[in-house]
């Protein structure tokens, strides 16, 4: 069964209809697993295929269109019906000669929907080329819009009820780095340390059970502090060797990310003056952040803070939002912490700032996900910004 109540779903969907009617769409194709879940509570791993929730603006339920060996998991984690719940056989999977947008064309058809406005994701990582040709050969007197972003907007203002496992994942990630940073030291395969960490996020803490992040968790150790986006090796971690650790909690595919740093021995006078500038500026920065305050407004601060250039060349974004999520990110796509962001703080946005400071020889991460309260905002973990040494 769906993790929310059945009427927080229909006021999510109601709210869609709102942005479907604005930008004039009558059937709005949303094929985001995240979205999927938020609609409808849609929860598997079953995102390498086609499969969707087909939202039209004059009936109240939508649908879900799915694998045929996935529906079985539609009635088990949505809050629809089972006559909502269609689904194409296996001779449409992986084929050169028919295609699953083929039978989304067809239902389409037999609704008298093939002359609709339909809002589909083009911008996305789970919506192929061919998806879009398919559909547009099968349904040629339909207007076609992108719409990638529609579902991702009407999720940026969390429910109290997100908030509360956006807090949960809080909980599991502050312990996950707990356990992790006690375990790693000199000598220590840095996979061993991804190993614990691992059994953390999805173990959980008490009676809070984890589930797997949206992205693998970065390990930026020695040379690789200078970069972003790597995962472990399988080498010992090394004596004045730096580490910059970034995962999040994960629970019920709503997340909390979070990064710290650490170093092997005594640090530098300079790592330890850099991370000094970066937790002051980050602190500035949540100090600006309340409703009212644009993404920009937070950013210009956050940079002010750091010097404006003079520790970091390269600027790039402080901050985005954040919630719910599938592989592979938990990023919304929307709001940023930028220069020329001009969108609008509310309570109960979240978003994840992460100001770390990377050049060749010197790094240092320490992020916050946090949410916007009536008055300012409220960091959900509660790991100690420092930088922490062994």
């Amino acid at each position: 069964m769906a993790v929310f109540t059945v009427q927080e779903y229909k006021n999510r969907i109601e709210n869609v209809k709102k942005e479907m009617a604005k930008q004039g769409i009558d059937i709005l194709i949303a094929g985001n697993p995240a979205n999927m879940n938020y609609l409808t509570g849609y929860d598997g791993k079953s995102y390498y295929v086609p499969q969707m929730i087909v939202v039209p603006i004059d009936e109240e339920i939508p649908y879900w269109i799915g694998r045929s060996m996935d529906r079985n998991g539609a009635k088990l984690t949505t809050w629809l019906p089972e006559d909502k719940l269609l689904f194409y056989e296996d001779h449409y999977v992986q084929s050169l000669v028919s295609h699953p947008m083929n039978y989304v064309a067809d239902f389409f058809k037999q609704k008298k929907w093939d002359r609709k406005v339909i809002g589909m994701d083009l911008d996305l990582a789970f919506t192929a080329p061919r998806h879009y040709l398919e559909i547009t050969k099968d349904l040629p007197n339909a207007t076609f819009k992108d719409t990638s972003l529609l579902v991702n907007w009407v999720r940026i203002v969390k429910s109290d009820a997100e908030i509360e496992f956006i807090r949960n994942a809080a909980k599991i990630v502050d312990n996950a780095f707990d356990k992790t940073f006690e375990f790693m030291d000199v000598g220590v395969r840095e996979s061993h340390a991804a190993a614990v960490l691992h059994h953390a996020l999805i173990g959980g803490v008490g009676d809070i059970g984890g589930d797997y992040p949206s992205g693998p968790p970065t390990f930026l150790t020695g040379e690789r502090a200078s970069t972003a986006h790597y995962t472990w090796t399988d080498l010992p971690y090394e004596k004045d060797q730096l580490c910059l650790l970034e995962t999040a909690g994960c629970y019920e595919r709503y997340h909390c990310p979070m990064s710290r740093t650490i170093y092997f021995g005594t640090p530098p006078k300079e790592l330890e003056e850099l991370g000094k500038k970066t937790i002051e500026a980050i602190e500035v920065a949540l100090d600006c952040i309340k409703p009212g305050v644009t993404c920009e407004e937070v950013e210009a601060t956050w940079w002010k803070a750091l010097g404006g250039g003079e520790v970091m060349k390269e600027v790039h974004r402080l901050g985005y939002s954040t919630g719910v999520g599938y592989p592979p990110d938990w990023g919304e796509h929307t709001a940023s912490m930028r220069a020329n962001d001009k969108t609008v703080l509310e309570p109960n946005m979240v978003f994840h700032l992460i100001p770390s400071v990377w050049d060749t020889n010197l790094a240092f991460s320490v992020s916050e996900t946090v949410r916007v309260t009536e008055t300012g905002c409220e960091p959900f973990a509660t790991y100690p910004r420092k930088l922490y040494v062994k």
